[in-house]
This record gives C-alpha cells, structure tokens and sequence, in this order.
C-alpha cells in the first residue's frame, strides 16, 4: 500500500505532495514502483496533529481520488469522517481506511451502504492531538486484540461482511517504542481473527528510537520492520517507499524466506474474540 499524502503537515512527508498535481504524480510514480494499493489522505495524524474539517479534508482528497481511480489499482481513503467515506465511496474508492474503526456516528452505515467496499479497522488509544501522553497498557497485544475484536464485531452487525475487512494494530497510535515492537514480536496473535492484517512501520519515531536516525534516515529500518511483519502474518504494509519495499520482498520471496504465519483455516468471529480475551 503506497502512501499518498496530500497534506502540508504529516510527520514525514508533509507538504511533498499537497497539491492535487503533485499528488496525482507521486501516486502515478507509486503504481509504477509497485505499489498494489494507494491510500489517498488528506488529514494528518501524527501525534500532536490538528483536527481537520470534513470539507476541507474532501477539498484535498476527492481531486486526488478522482485521478487514482483510473490508474488500475485498487484505491483507499485515508478518513474517519462519515462524509467523506460516502463521497470517496459515491467517486470510486475501494476501501476506507480508518484510523479509528468506523466509530464516528454515521460511519458504520456509511461503509455497509456500499456493499462492495473494503474497510480498515485500526486501533488507535486517544485522538492524534494528544496520544501519546497517556499510553498506558497492561498487556498491550491482549488490548488491542480485545479493540479490534468489539469493533469487527460491530461492523458485523451492520451488515458490513467479514470478507470486506482488514485489520490493523495501529503502530504508533497512542503507544510506546516498546508497546510497538511487542506487537510485531507477537503480531501472529492477532491472526486469530482470521481476517487479514494491514501494518503501517513506515519512517516511524520507533523506528528511530531504536536507529538514532531521523525520520528522512529510516529506509533502511522501514524495510527491515515491513519484512518482519509480512514473515510474521501481515497481508498489506502500509509505505512510503514502495520500490524499495517490493525489491527487499521479492529478494526474501526468491530465497524462501517469506513463510508467513497462516490465517486459521474457518476461524470464526466468536472464536477470534474467545482467543483475544485469553
């Protein structure tokens, strides 16, 4: 999954790509390089981020949208916000993603009035703004696995089937360094849900805690935690640099190394959330 960010303010590519030219040219360069899937944003949500008004964030996002549709991949918007899901959905989106898993009043049913779109639940602890002060957790994957099992369930009974959902820890979102790598040290965990997982590591502040390099220095940490979260269950990797995620891939896949952690066979909801609970 490629980013495009159409934003003057993400915490790595902020003002890159804010216009709708420039946007519509990096997700041009993206599918060239590989990427399956583009997630069109126009909202940031670093930590400390402001909130951004439905129709501003629609005034960025929909021209971008309209360009992406028609590159021949799949494309997905970036939005928390009812009122852009359904006009991203009404203009050709294929998937929302949503850093905050169709909570909003009003998106829920937003998402299953299209019966064909595809949807990402992540977990985020607090809003943008202020995260990362209270990141608190006993057990930080039996956590996020209870929040992701409630919120499948809720999409569930909206009528939004399974087969349309992804899922994703939120690396970053209101948690630790340490909370972070102890999600991709037990991510095959959240496999027993049985639908697929989405991760996102890409340039993030972990990534440098660990390096002692800054966010334009993290390519080569970027690579090595996508790699890790495809050998251990993730579907999609959410990135900034496509070209050098789908080499480091196809090098792992020629040598065999890339055996990742299977979904269940007929892993059921019930049975996901009994095993998230413990």
């Amino acid at each position: 999954m490629g980013i495009v960010n159409v934003t003057p303010d993400s915490f790595y590519d902020g003002g890159r790509h804010g216009t709708a030219v420039q946007a519509i040219a990096h997700a041009e360069r993206l599918v060239t390089e590989g990427a399956d899937i583009l997630d069109i944003g126009g909202e940031s949500s670093r930590p400390g981020a402001a909130a951004l008004s439905a129709e501003e964030e629609a005034a960025r996002v929909l021209p971008v949208l309209d360009a992406a549709v028609a590159l021949g991949v799949p494309v997905s918007v970036d939005t928390s916000k009812p009122d852009v899901m359904r006009a991203a959905l009404d203009r050709g989106a294929d998937v929302v993603n949503d850093i905050r898993a169709l909570t909003a009043p009003g998106a829920l049913e937003a998402l299953a009035a299209h019966r064909d779109a595809g949807v990402c639940l992540m977990h985020m602890q607090g809003e943008p703004a202020t995260m990362q002060r209270h990141a608190r957790f006993g057990d930080v994957v039996r956590a996020v696995a209870a929040y992701l099992a409630g919120r499948l369930a809720a999409a569930r009974a909206a009528g939004i089937a399974a087969e349309r959902i992804v899922l994703d820890p939120g690396i970053g979102f209101g948690k630790t360094v340490e909370h972070n790598f102890e999600l991709l040290a037990r991510q095959a965990e959240l496999l027993s849900f049985g639908r697929p997982l989405l991760v996102g590591w890409s340039r993030k502040s972990s990534l440098g805690a660990v390096t002692g390099r800054v966010a334009e220095d993290r390519l080569a940490a970027s690579l090595a935690a996508a790699l890790a979260s495809v050998v251990r269950g993730a579907r999609i990797v959410r990135v900034h640099d496509v070209a050098a995620t789908v080499d480091a891939l196809r090098i792992w896949g020629a040598a065999g190394l890339l055996e990742p952690a299977t979904i269940p066979v007929g892993a059921s909801d019930s049975d996901a959330q009994d095993r998230s609970r413990g």
